[in-house]
């Protein structure tokens, strides 16, 4: 069986998650500091780590075969590159930010000024499909500082949490677009890495559901049951176990963490009692 390769970045948040989430798929990685290169030990499966800005080239010429890398990277370099998985985390937005003096209304006034970036085809297509032009200044790396120093007028990079943009007195007008890490493929991968790479996807989908769902316990009396199905997201039915108490049921399902409360309220009031909430590991469907 051949082996696949992925790149990853070397360094960062993205590369720790990265890591975590071939970890949580069953993937054993034997890496140790400083390593440019490791093997997986129980999947056919070979980590090369990478500079994150190279890693949309190394997708294009085929070097990998697939990388997790950030959404952003692949708008600015890798347009011919296809994405087969959004992956949940190091999520952020490029955006457009000017000093707070500025009187922003528009993007239009923003037309003939200097743009500090790192993304200069991003920066170009944006404005141009605005009717806007500008003077890109590409800088690699502290573009916020770039208005406080008189090198441009405003910045487009990335936003997290904006405590970088609120540091340097700036604030953020316009959001291009929103990026997170995602599995690329690259457009020269062999039928015979397709096969690995499907593997790993449905791996990675179940970790993904997992991550998304809770599992949920809870006790109802059997008059209420309906009403506990209606509320309830399940994947196919719910699963209903007689309790020793005459009336009353144990029912289990799958409920999605990011509206738990307000279904845990329902629930509550439809006279469910006892409820259990567990993390779940994988979700395989």
């Amino acid at each position: 069986m051949s082996t696949l390769k992925i790149a990853i970045q070397k360094s960062g948040r993205l590369n720790e998650d990265s890591i975590q989430i071939l970890k949580d798929a069953g993937i054993s990685i034997d890496n140790g500091i400083d390593q440019l290169k490791a093997e997986a030990s129980n999947f056919p499966l070979e980590v090369l780590y990478l500079r994150n800005s190279d890693i949309p080239q190394y997708l294009l010429d085929g070097v990998v075969d697939i990388a997790i890398v950030g959404d952003n990277l692949l708008v600015e370099k890798g347009k011919n590159i296809e994405v087969i998985q959004k992956l949940g985390f190091s999520k952020c937005k490029v955006s457009v930010a000017v000093p707070k003096a500025f009187n922003y209304k528009s993007i239009k006034d923003l037309d003939g000024m200097r743009i500090a970036t790192s993304y200069p085809n991003t920066v170009l297509d944006f404005f141009n499909s605005n009717g806007v032009t500008v003077d890109i200044h590409q800088i690699s790396g502290s573009v916020e500082i770039a208005p406080n120093i008189g090198l441009a007028d405003a910045i487009v990079d990335i936003v997290s949490s904006g405590s970088t943009l609120f540091k340097n007195n700036l604030k953020e007008v316009e959001v291009i677009f929103k990026s997170e890490a995602v599995l690329a493929v690259s457009p020269k991968v062999s039928p015979d890495s397709q096969k690995i790479i499907d593997t790993l996807k449905f791996r990675i989908e179940s970790v993904l559901r997992a991550r998304k769902s809770k599992y949920i316990l809870m006790n109802i009396p059997n008059d209420k049951i309906d009403a506990v199905g209606k509320i309830l997201p399940v994947l196919r039915s719910l699963t209903v176990l007689p309790l020793a108490e005459e009336g009353w049921s144990s029912v289990h399902s799958v409920i999605d963490k990011d509206t738990f409360w307000d279904v845990i309220d329902q629930l509550k009031e439809v006279g469910a009692e006892g409820i259990l909430v567990c993390p779940i590991e994988k979700m395989v469907l």
